[in-house]
């Protein structure tokens, strides 16, 4: 493990991006911040700098506990990091959010079938 490693190599070792080239296209975007700084995807990243991260409108602040380069299996990459109690709030809070609004709004996935319609038709008084 180094000393400094770059931030858009730890974001992609500890698994929040998929591809090395998203994580410099999210740092770039200002989409990650270092301590509510915008950063370049060269600044380097030290243990115990606060990483706030913004990923499909949801935040994640994590604190880095250890430095890699190498992205190795998912348990492995828990442990470079840990999440804010704060952060963790929120993200229930919004989930539960969430799951209410889904909920009080009418679900239509799809047009209506060839039954509905028929039903829809004899409302209508057009048989």
């Amino acid at each position: 493990m180094q000393a400094q490693v770059r931030i858009d190599k730890w974001l992609w070792a500890a698994r929040f991006y998929k591809t090395r080239s998203l994580a410099t296209d999210a740092v770039e975007g200002g989409r990650v911040h270092v301590n509510s700084q915008r950063v370049k995807p060269s600044y380097r990243v030290k243990i115990d700098d606060c990483i706030s991260i913004k990923k499909s409108n949801q935040r994640q602040d994590v604190i880095v506990l250890a430095l890699s380069d190498k992205r190795t299996a998912a348990s492995i990459a828990q442990t470079l990091y840990c999440e804010t109690d704060a952060s963790i709030e929120q993200r229930e809070l919004d989930r539960v959010q969430r799951k209410i609004l889904n909920q009080s709004l009418p679900q239509y996935d799809s047009k209506p079938n060839k039954h509905a319609r028929r039903k829809i038709r004899n409302l209508k008084g057009k048989a």
